[in-house]
């Protein structure tokens, strides 16, 4: 066999996902079924198979008998990172916050008094909560495919420095199934990403709806928000694991950088005197373009938060890092994101 002189650019890969009917069937091409992914990087999954290297009584060295190799009880791992568009952000935001398919109509939220979630084999009451991913390779039939995921980490961030303020996404993504197949055919995106569809920091002009902890007309910098859904994996048959659950903590963390002033030279005394039973309203951390979330336009809303971090961060003026994390009240929801 002679080398091969073809070689490719890592910006060749791509990464589509769809929104899944049904357990262990992975989403078909065609009706708009796939969204690409407007990704900066792609990075190899994480396949995990159990493997055994142990030495076997009988011998020094590793033995071909002694090698062993499974991988229906591992949990694959695929992360990406690039641009938040529309289309793609519904999608991960519905899947993280544990919401069907079409059910938010652009604004996603997780409830304060959320119970366990769980999507197994034969299970078509919980349709639309589960992704098919597929990383397309500029190689012909060389595409790696996995159904049922799950998005168990998302961060939205933005930087006013960097790309004019532009939102961009980092996604973890998990399944317990086995690889649909790890040489597909090529697919094309059904539905491709615009730049229509990219947000910005810029688009919230109203200072009096850029607010952390109730302090309000907040000047700022960059923003980081970050979900963790984590998901757990049971009942190991030959085809992976037949149940996803969540059943582990979910949390939202809010990060930003805001200019030192009048406004927010308070949070450091708020930091160090918060109380458990504060005032939901002076707790609530809102970063959108009005005073309520609504579709087609980028937002957060934590109802009540608390603080975890005041700290000076030193440049070229004095600004603040404030960070927040969402606590339940009781009737509102723990968290909310629109886009």
């Amino acid at each position: 066999m002679a080398i091969n002189t073809a070689a490719f650019s890592p910006k060749q890969f791509q990464v589509f996902i769809a929104e899944q009917d049904a357990f262990g069937t992975i989403e078909a091409a065609g009706g708009n079924a796939y969204h690409a992914l407007d990704v900066d990087s792609i990075g190899m999954p994480s396949l995990n198979p159990t493997q055994v290297l142990d030495v076997r009584t009988g011998s020094r060295v590793l033995q071909k008998e002694d090698f062993f190799q499974d991988v229906k009880g591992s949990v694959k791992e695929i992360s990406v990172s690039g641009t938040a568009t529309t289309n793609a952000l519904d999608m991960l935001l519905e899947n993280i916050m544990g919401e069907a398919e079409g059910s938010a109509s652009g604004v996603y939220s997780f409830a304060s008094n959320a119970g366990v979630q769980s999507v197994g084999k034969t299970d078509s009451s919980q349709a639309g909560t589960l992704l098919s991913v597929i990383i397309s390779s500029p190689l012909s039939n060389s595409d790696l495919a996995f159904k049922d995921c799950v998005v168990t980490s998302l961060t939205l961030n933005g930087d006013v420095g960097t790309e004019g303020g532009r939102v961009k996404f980092s996604a973890t993504m998990q399944t317990g199934t086995l690889a649909e197949d790890l040489s597909d055919e090529s697919i094309s995106a059904d539905t491709a990403f615009a730049a229509s569809e990219n947000y910005f920091i810029s688009s919230w002009s109203d200072v009096d709806y850029r607010k952390m902890y109730g302090v309000n007309d907040l000047v700022l910098s960059t923003f980081s928000l970050t979900l963790e859904n984590p998901a757990s994996f049971s009942g190991l048959v030959s085809t992976g694991y037949e149940i996803v659950s969540r059943a582990g903590e979910f949390s939202a963390t809010l990060d930003a950088t805001a200019k030192y002033d009048a406004n927010t030279e308070p949070l450091i005394a708020s930091f160090n005197n918060q109380t458990q039973q504060g005032a939901t309203a002076a707790q609530e951390s809102l970063l959108n373009n009005d005073g309520s979330l609504t579709d087609g336009a980028f937002g957060i809303l934590m109802a009540k938060s608390v603080l975890t971090n005041v700290a000076f961060n030193e440049g070229d003026v004095m600004m603040l890092d404030i960070s927040v994390k969402a606590v339940g009240d009781g009737s509102n929801a723990l968290v909310e994101v629109a886009c």
